[in-house]
């Protein structure tokens, strides 16, 4: 009867009918119990998203599993000081962690959001030297600024390390060191995927978290004579995620074939370059047109007044060529010209118009192959094989046999394969790691060019996911590319239309560009998708923001807060608002929960310095700034910002070099260039000034602001009738109205002598 009623619970479990698992388990627990059926009714509950329940069935449970268990339950609530204790117990100093490398990873979580940063790298390193395949805890290492480089964590080491686990298990183990009674159970919903909705996380404080170890979205899976009923053996199956149908519902029409390169007449270019990687799907696709000029009035709050009106947004580089550009570089992607169909992605709405043949590498080249032939895809680079057919010569045959006796077999997932060909698998798995780690490992170092050339050396299947074209977008924001960033954005929603893999940064990026009605229809999407996503939420905000209504936007970065409290960038996003408020009080509180989740957030670190800069408390200001610059070394914006500061702490010479800095950094930003004429106007060197100025107004011709100084310069230089001249360009270029009084009360004063004007404007 205990058999029975254990494997209908993990029937119930694989077919997420959680609600009859629990009931059937009750039965079981009722009837057997035991600790280890204890265990299955708790994993059920959480499998229910019940975490409440689990914490109250294993409070005080001692075996490891349910220690895990009740850690998993305890981190879920909150209430991590009992999720640590359950994990590293006072009475057991220097005992194991339970569930090895899945353990190690769980503390280190703990460690980390308990503001304790070396020991959450440490366990999330143990982690990775347990299972190097569990790639949550190198990304988190990633996060924290602390990860080694891919081709070190990810290297033939590992790949031995994962042979030894076949050969010492016979199946892929997440852990070298576990005992038998530590495989028991594998729970396999991801509770912590940003990706998974909230609603599922209703009874866990609103906290969307990282991944939890063990959970795989799958089925809980029991070993041991319990869990193993009539089949000897684990259950293994595939599970997927259901996308949310609204998406699809809500386009309309089926969205255009993604190819990897296109052009507006719909003519055929290559996918690879000379040495056979893929190009860049955003630089190859359409390549924008590029505008020298920057549309009017975009420069306008770049006057003498220039922090006084607006509070930092989420870049406030003074950017206005990418706007006007957009609608072509959509129409572009959305073109019905004849593309390349061998570039095709395989989407669910494209499969049924998708072609018999699939690209693939052979050598060097990409050549066409028909699936229909079985022939196998390799879309791994020559390095990647290498790796392999080295590894595997490494496992000889004898080592092989000892696996199995009829024939160098080991069970993988259920499925019996050649142990030579798992670890020839394994060694291409990590060769696929190491790219996608070094790429991860550079944007989260703010490397933005550098990851986006690493991200090219994937395969096309790989570089054609949600998380990859995600992960390219966010590096062209960085960089101040929103044309590019809304491109690959763009892409990834037409892969994967319920994924909300950096949504909140797309959202923020059609901000940028004033997209009001991209900026709606995206979050009318993502609120059908998932109208408990924080993601969605913040993209609400945006819209709202982005209409100059800061009260309503703030009430819904605030419900983005209350979904997941650790959701940084709705901290961040709620300390932009309160600025534009002029709430600065509360806009510090903000900022400063950014940093408590994420210390390494510079938007945070920015804010609080723009905060200090407009309450002219210069030195705090200097600090922040200085602070945001050391996590994203090659920001101009930063930059600009910093120079300014020194200015007005009178280290203009420090001041002039940071703005050299800042215009080498990036040549398009012109913030850097009028902040340096201005610095040198105070200097007193009014030729280099104007030379700076003629040089930026081929960037911004019709900028107002940029005439004024030109004016005040000449004026200065009591050459009334140039300043005259600029001055009245400066009104014709339509500036704000407060800009308007500025410029007339200069134009009032152009006779008056600058000593006198300045003891008149004391007085």
């Amino acid at each position: 009867m205990e058999a029975i009623l254990t494997d209908c619970v993990q029937n119930s479990l694989r077919h997420f009918m959680f609600k009859n698992a629990i009931f059937l388990c009750e039965r079981l627990c009722a009837e057997f119990p035991s600790e280890v059926n204890l265990q299955l009714l708790a994993a059920c509950y959480l499998q229910n998203n019940q975490a409440y329940s689990a914490y109250h069935i294993l409070k005080g449970t001692q075996t490891a599993q349910s220690r895990y268990l009740f850690a998993i339950s305890c981190f879920q609530m909150d209430l991590l000081n009992e999720a640590e204790t359950a994990l590293c117990p006072a009475n057991e100093a220097g005992g194991e962690i339970p569930n090895g490398a899945a353990g190690h990873y769980l503390l280190g979580l703990i460690y980390r959001y308990t503001d304790r940063k070396k020991s959450a790298i440490h366990h999330f390193r143990l982690a990775l030297s347990i299972n190097p395949l569990l790639w949550a805890a190198y990304e988190e290492l990633c996060v924290l600024g602390a990860a080694k480089e891919a081709t070190v964590v990810f290297s033939e080491a590992a790949a031995l390390c994962i042979q030894n686990q076949y050969l010492h298990h016979g199946l892929p183990s997440p852990n070298l060191h576990m005992s038998s009674e530590d495989y028991n159970l594998v729970s396999s919903r991801n509770f912590g995927s940003e990706d998974v909705s909230p609603r599922k996380l209703k009874h866990t404080q609103g906290n969307n978290l990282r991944g939890i170890p063990g959970n795989h979205h799958g089925a809980v899976v029991l070993s041991g004579a319990a869990s193993q009923p009539q089949n000897g053996g684990p259950s293994n199956m595939s599970f997927y995620n259901t996308p949310s149908p609204m998406a699809s519902q809500l386009s309309g029409v089926a969205p255009p074939p993604l190819c990897r390169n296109m052009q507006p007449n719909g003519s055929n270019l290559n996918t690879v370059n000379t040495d056979g990687s893929p190009r860049s799907i955003v630089n190859s696709t359409i390549q924008a047109p590029r505008r020298k000029f920057v549309d009017e009035g975009k420069l306008r709050k770049i006057s003498g007044r220039l922090f006084s009106d607006s509070g930092p947004r989420r870049s406030t580089r003074l950017t206005g060529d990418t706007g006007a550009n957009t609608n072509a570089n959509t129409a572009a992607v959305a073109g019905n010209g004849t593309n390349n169909s061998s570039k095709y992605l395989g989407s669910s709405k494209l499969s049924s118009v998708a072609p018999r043949t699939v690209t693939v590498r052979k050598g060097q080249s990409w050549v066409n192959e028909n699936i229909e032939e079985g022939i196998r895809n390799e879309a791994f680079d020559d390095s990647c094989a290498n790796v392999a057919s080295t590894t595997s010569s490494s496992f000889s045959s004898d080592n092989v046999r000892s696996l199995d006796h009829d024939g160098a077999t080991v069970l993988v997932g259920g499925v019996v394969v050649s142990g030579a060909k798992a670890v020839s698998g394994a060694s291409e798995v990590l060769c696929l790691l190491r790219t996608l780690g070094e790429g991860y490992r550079l944007s989260c170092l703010y490397r933005c060019q550098d990851a986006l050339d690493a991200y090219l050396r994937l395969p096309h299947r790989h570089y054609n996911t949600s998380w990859v074209l995600s992960q390219v977008g966010k590096a062209h924001f960085e960089l101040v590319d929103y044309l590019e960033a809304d491109l690959a954005f763009s892409l990834a929603r037409q892969v994967s239309p319920y994924s909300l893999e950096g949504m909140d940064i797309y959202s923020t990026v059609l901000y940028h560009l004033k997209e009001d009605m991209k900026l709606s229809y995206l979050t009318q999407e993502l609120i059908s998708t998932d109208r408990l996503a924080p993601q969605s939420w913040c993209a609400m905000g945006n819209c709202y923001s982005l209409q100059k209504d800061h009260e309503t936007a703030l009430k819904i970065f605030h419900r983005a807060v209350r979904l997941n409290s650790r959701f940084a960038y709705a901290h961040t996003l709620s300390g932009h608002e309160y600025v534009a408020l002029e709430d600065f009080e509360n806009g510090i509180k903000s900022y400063q929960n950014a940093l408590r989740i994420d210390s390494r957030h510079y938007n945070a670190w920015y804010g609080l310095g723009m905060i200090f800069f407009r309450q002219e408390r210069f030195e705090f200001s200097e600090h922040h700034f200085g602070m945001a610059l050391q996590i994203n070394p090659c920001s101009s914006v930063i930059m600009s910002y910093l120079g300014t500061t020194l200015h007005a702490l009178k280290k203009s010479e420090d001041a002039i070099k940071i703005m050299d800095r800042a215009i080498l950094a990036d040549r398009k930003n012109p913030l850097p260039m009028y902040q340096k004429a201005n610095i040198l106007m105070s200097l007193e060197k009014f030729d280099d000034a104007l030379e700076v100025l003629e040089e930026l107004k081929e960037y911004a011709p019709r900028e107002s602001s940029v005439y004024a100084l030109m004016g005040k310069i000449y004026k200065r230089r009591n050459m009334h009738e140039k300043a005259m001249l600029h001055f009245g360009i400066a009104l014709d270029l339509k500036p704000s109205a407060t800009d308007v009084a500025t410029i007339k009360a200069a134009i009032e004063k152009l006779h008056v002598p600058d000593e006198l004007e300045d003891n008149l404007s004391t007085e």
